[in-house]
């Protein structure tokens, strides 16, 4: 059996951003890392977007920014403008290119398909894959988004929109996502915030073509890409144990009411990287306790008033930009986090506090 120093379990996104994070920071020099991936090979499969409150070790791999993104509903649309927090989307084949060719380097990082060669007894074991707990009746946010090329120029690419909920909700939320990389092309998305024992919100390849073809009154274009997903809005369920850190949402990373990830893994890694010698009694890292709090209340709203959420966003979204992208950015102080809670219908919010 082989030993190692650290095992990362699980090469996505949080295991390789950990990894990248200590092997330039020069944690790798005289120690050794395992990491278990089962996929064949690496390709684009994910699209990660976030405003960029922090700086990050990716920007190389961004696709396209904006300063301007839009809100609609049936109530209306409203418009927003913040150049001092861009929003970034990042093409994980980029991120998966850079992150390996650089690990690739290092003769004490090694890649295997599953443990079967390696002693997990010795090891300290930094672990990204979720439990596999029947969490249907849980809240998620599930979506499919192609990438769509259109032969005329027919996008705005200096804006983007972060949600139009101007089509069926079905007694549950939902809205698309358009994000256009140039004018003739951009990843459009049908995203749900429901619970995943309702199959009937699945016909997404019809919910995208009536989209692209009635709303935004695209006859003619070719799908260049696919991807489809669904995070978990609830928290895993973390057992303490000795030698062992969760990390990416099976360490709590995903806030809760946007379904963000990427930069909070990010934090997560430096965290982990700066405390690494002395790992074991590290304190736990957390996205925020008073985020958890907010969050909870803001998905039981959801959960019991789907009806109110397109008003609810459109009406946060009318705060400060600067406010709003902190605040969905966990970087808020008080104040902010305030301005936020007065845009909220106060009733609704009070009654689903417990």
């Amino acid at each position: 059996m082989k030993e190692f120093d650290y095992i990362i379990l699980g090469g996505g996104c949080a295991g390789l951003s950990l990894a990248y994070e200590l092997d330039i920071n020069k944690k790798l020099n005289d120690k050794t890392l395992a990491i278990i991936e089962t996929r064949d090979e690496y390709k684009r499969d994910k699209t990660w977007s976030f405003w960029k409150v922090t700086d990050h070790n990716f920007d190389d791999c961004v696709i396209k920014s904006w300063n301007n993104f839009s809100v609609n509903s049936k109530l209306g649309s409203h418009e927003i403008i913040n150049k001092e927090y861009p929003y970034q989307t990042i093409n994980s084949g980029l991120f998966y290119k850079k992150v390996l060719n650089e690990l690739k380097q290092n003769k004490n990082i090694q890649f295997f398909k599953n443990t079967e060669q390696i002693n997990l007894d010795n090891s300290f074991i930094f672990n990204s894959i979720p439990s596999k707990e029947n969490n249907q009746a849980n809240l998620w946010q599930h979506f499919k988004g192609i990438e769509i090329e259109t032969q005329k120029d027919i996008f705005d690419d200096e804006i983007f929109n972060l949600m139009d909920f101007d089509c069926d909700q079905r007694d549950n939320v939902h809205f698309f996502y358009s994000l256009p990389f140039s004018k003739n092309k951009a990843l459009i998305e049908t995203t749900w915030l429901s619970k995943m024992d309702d199959k009937t919100l699945n016909d997404y390849d019809i919910q995208l073509e009536k989209y692209i073809k009635e709303t935004l009154k695209i006859k003619n274009y070719k799908i260049n890409y696919q991807e489809e997903g669904a995070i978990p809005l609830f928290y895993p369920s973390i057992k303490p144990e000795k030698n062992k850190i969760n990390i990416g949402s099976a360490g709590g990373m995903t806030r809760l009411s946007t379904g963000y990830t990427f930069l909070n893994i990010q934090n997560h890694s430096k965290y982990i990287t700066d405390n690494i010698e002395k790992i074991q009694n590290t304190k736990t890292y957390h996205i925020g306790k008073k985020y958890e709090f907010l969050d909870n209340i803001f998905l039981n709203v959801l959960k019991n008033n789907p009806d109110k959420m397109p008003k609810i966003f459109l009406n946060m979204f009318k705060a400060s930009s600067k406010t709003v992208i902190k605040f969905l950015s966990n970087k808020s102080n008080i104040f902010e986090d305030l301005g936020i809670i007065l845009k909220m219908p106060k009733w609704i919010f009070i009654k689903n506090i417990f």
